[in-house]
């Protein structure tokens, strides 16, 4: 799925480190995998994607993405449909 920032990041509580609440805006018409990312890094694909915080911290969760690596990323997952929108195969069954 895909998420925006609801609220930055801020202290958790007592021991618990802090928190980034996100809401979602809606999902790719097919995942891509953290493999495809990590090749088109390596080949030098995309602009960016070399630096980009997945490719260096694969268990980040929330993190920015850059733009020409978001607008690979929307490609490989053949889209984004935001929540609310008809996805192709539905507006067709």
């Amino acid at each position: 799925g895909v998420v925006e920032v609801a609220r930055e990041w801020y202290e958790g509580g007592e021991g618990a480190g802090g928190a980034v609440d996100v809401r979602a805006v809606g999902e790719l018409r097919r995942p891509v995998a953290l493999g495809e990312i990590k090749k088109a890094a390596a080949a030098g694909e995309v602009e960016g994607m070399k630096d980009f915080a997945l490719i260096r911290q694969a268990r980040l969760s929330v993190m920015p993405v850059p733009v020409e690596v978001w607008d690979w990323v929307c490609e490989m997952g053949g889209g984004f449909v935001q929540d609310g929108e008809v996805g192709e195969e539905e507006a067709e069954g």
